[in-house]
């Protein structure tokens, strides 16, 4: 037997290859599926099943796709409802792959289709839980994102603890658990950066899993600090749901090098997002004027979907040289599919063309520390929580996600600073402002990380331990 995690740090994502005996199952595949089609020619195995463990918001799977190129058949757990052939399973289903079997648990609560997969091994023993968004390591799925009528997510919560209850913790303490994200993931609040673990360890240390623990307590505490999921989430549901491109079209597509006079015409003549996805530093030092940055060596698909609302939103792309179609390819994977083309030659070619560019102010903390003693403007970028665990005394927070809500905060003529964690967030954030006519924000080079290396006096949250 052979059970494989294959994990996108990008996405914070697990995809899981099972081969037994000849026989392969894939459990919520990436969209570009053609490893896992190599990874079975290569030992001589046959794909049988594609297993969902429900239909994910925040990223496109590759599970139509794969059953195009292999012949497996989809499975998704009960009520589950597709536009295409899929086998629906029942709650216990058994499905045999080679030597062993895959049992569905069906555990609703993060989705009403949300399902488990149990492993178990040629002698019949549970060997091994792939969990899905059900449970996370340190976490449980978030509730919310399947509100519909009148189930809400207090509901959607009370179905969660009844599933984990009756179909997680009875299993054995050794059995494992490979779950479908880990931390960076929107899709909870408190995700382990640990991707692998044990029902006995999660038991010990899962808030969710107390023992002694009332639904009314579980639904207070998984409900607690919910923020508002990306707006990119219902959209990749959709497309789960309904199917989708293949991926080698959108790429044959979307993969085509402009010329900078072509650049420059279908910027001024569309409503095209021209995204920059260049390192910061590189960015900083030049770009072309009302670009977006979001940088690729960062965590590049999930800020596109949070940041970019429309994923039919036309884009075109300044990439390092030799990274066009990684990324075009890393867009597709959370439904943005719409790249018109990109810069050939990268952002040198239109230096060269001696066209306008613009570029954005930097400082160190140690400005930043001599301009807050004259009283400067400072903004914190970072998440909620990381804000509330401890800030600049006098910064105000105005968390990326939600950059849209903020904008009024931010003053028109005099100038003010941004900073995050490290400095990838910060310059998202001043590379929006600036399109937006912010010309007097400055960014802070190294983040929090490195103010906390000075004198610049922070603060921590009143109550710290009501952070999620």
């Amino acid at each position: 037997m052979i059970i494989e995690q294959i994990y996108t740090g990008c996405l914070a994502q697990g995809a899981y290859y099972i081969e037994s005996n000849g026989e392969v199952a894939i459990i919520d595949p990436l969209r570009e599926v053609q490893d896992y089609i190599n990874k079975a020619s290569k030992n001589k195995a046959k794909i049988k099943y594609i297993f969902e463990t429900h239909f994910h918001a925040d990223f496109v799977s590759g599970h139509v796709t794969l059953a195009e190129k292999t012949g497996a058949k989809i499975v998704f757990g009960p009520t589950a409802k597709t536009s295409f052939d899929a086998i629906i399973a029942k709650d216990n289903q058994v499905f045999k792959v080679g030597d062993i079997t895959i049992t569905v648990l069906h555990t609703p609560g993060h989705t009403m289709e949300s399902s488990c997969y149990l492993l178990k091994d040629k002698n019949g023993n549970d060997y091994a839980l792939f969990s899905g968004d059900t449970l996370f390591l340190g976490d449980v799925g978030r509730p919310d994102l399947a509100q519909k009528g009148n189930v809400t997510e207090k509901d959607l919560a009370g179905f969660l603890f009844d599933s984990l209850r009756t179909k997680v913790m009875t299993l054995a303490d050794e059995v494992i658990v490979y779950p479908a994200h880990g931390a960076g993931s929107a899709c909870g609040k408190n995700l382990s950066k640990e991707t692998v673990g044990t029902i006995g360890h999660q038991k010990e240390t899962n808030y969710a899993l107390r023992a002694n623990m009332t639904k009314v307590e579980f639904i207070k505490e998984v409900t607690d600090g919910l923020l508002p999921p990306p707006a990119y989430f219902p959209l990749n549901v959709k497309l789960n749901r309904e199917g989708y491109q293949n991926i080698e079209d959108v790429i044959k597509n979307s993969a085509k090098p402009l010329s900078v006079k072509d650049f420059e015409l279908i910027a001024n003549d569309t409503d095209a997002v021209i995204l920059d996805v260049r390192h910061q530093s590189e960015f900083i030092k030049g770009f072309i004027p009302q670009s977006i940055f979001i940088g690729i060596d960062g965590g590049f698909a999930p800020w596109v979907g949070a940041l970019i609302k429309d994923i039919k939103q036309p884009i075109l792309l300044v990439t390092p040289q030799g990274k066009e179609e990684d990324t075009i390819t890393r867009l597709s994977r959370v439904g943005f599919d719409n790249v018109i083309g990109y810069l050939d030659g990268s952002f040198a070619s239109w230096q060269k063309a001696d066209k306008e560019i613009d570029t954005l102010q930097s400082v160190s903390v140690d400005v930043l520390e001599e301009k807050i003693n004259k009283n400067a403007l400072v903004f914190d970028v970072r998440k909620p929580g990381e804000f509330e665990s401890e800030h600049v005394k006098i910064a105000e927070s105005t968390p990326l996600d939600f950059l849209n809500d903020h904008i009024s905060e931010f003053p028109k003529k005099e100038d003010f600073y941004v900073h995050c964690a490290g400095g990838y967030r910060s310059v998202i954030a001043a590379s929006i402002l600036k399109a937006r006519g912010f010309h007097n924000i400055i960014n802070v080079a190294g983040g929090y990380a490195a103010i906390k290396n000075t004198t610049i006096e922070r603060t921590a949250a009143v109550c710290p331990s009501t952070l999620k």
